[in-house]
């Protein structure tokens, strides 16, 4: 029965980190069923979830370790399960843009936290305003709304809240 293995690797980003960490992968019969990769500033970041069986669990965690040290890469992993389904959650995604600031990321984590709204994936990314110039700042975010939150109220309550902090939101279902 195969396991699961989340592994994260940071190191100074050079060609050949992927191909690095994908051939130790399969070569400890493991499978990547998911990923994220970015470069950040200098450095190259990825977290991936590997399903591997279990008599190959501590032979990847081992070649993993060899793989840092001879790459000079951070890698750190954690064995974990599936993800339980949503339930009676609701998959929608939220994208909010602003003029960049300190303390978006903070003011709409918040906000969502106490609604007991469960973050699944969050991007974020500067880039400049066409024609202007201006620094803007934008948040994706793939979430899971409680099921019992009324979606009509939330959106409206939330625009507010984004509208007082000067940030445009869209909130659509997931399909």
């Amino acid at each position: 029965m195969d396991e699961l293995l989340v592994i994260s690797a940071l190191g100074h980003d050079r060609p050949g980190i992927v191909n690095d960490l994908s051939r130790v992968i399969l070569d400890s019969h493991g499978n990547i069923i998911d990923s994220r990769m970015s470069v950040l500033g200098g450095e190259f970041a990825v977290i991936l979830l590997v399903s591997v069986t279990g008599a190959q669990m501590l032979t990847l965690e081992q070649n993993l370790s060899t793989l840092g040290q001879a790459k000079d890469l951070t890698i750190t992993h954690r064995r974990t399960r599936a993800q339980d389904p949503l339930g009676s959650r609701l998959p929608y995604r939220i994208e909010v843009v602003a003029i960049d600031h300190p303390g978006i990321v903070y003011k709409i984590t918040n906000y969502l936290s106490r609604l007991n709204i469960n973050i699944q994936d969050l991007v974020t990314h500067r880039y400049p305003a066409p024609h202007t110039g201006t620094t803007m700042f934008s948040i994706d975010l793939r979430v899971a709304i409680p099921g019992d939150l009324a979606i009509k109220q939330f959106r409206q309550e939330f625009a507010a809240y984004c509208d007082d902090l000067n940030l445009d939101m869209t909130l659509e279902t997931i399909k």
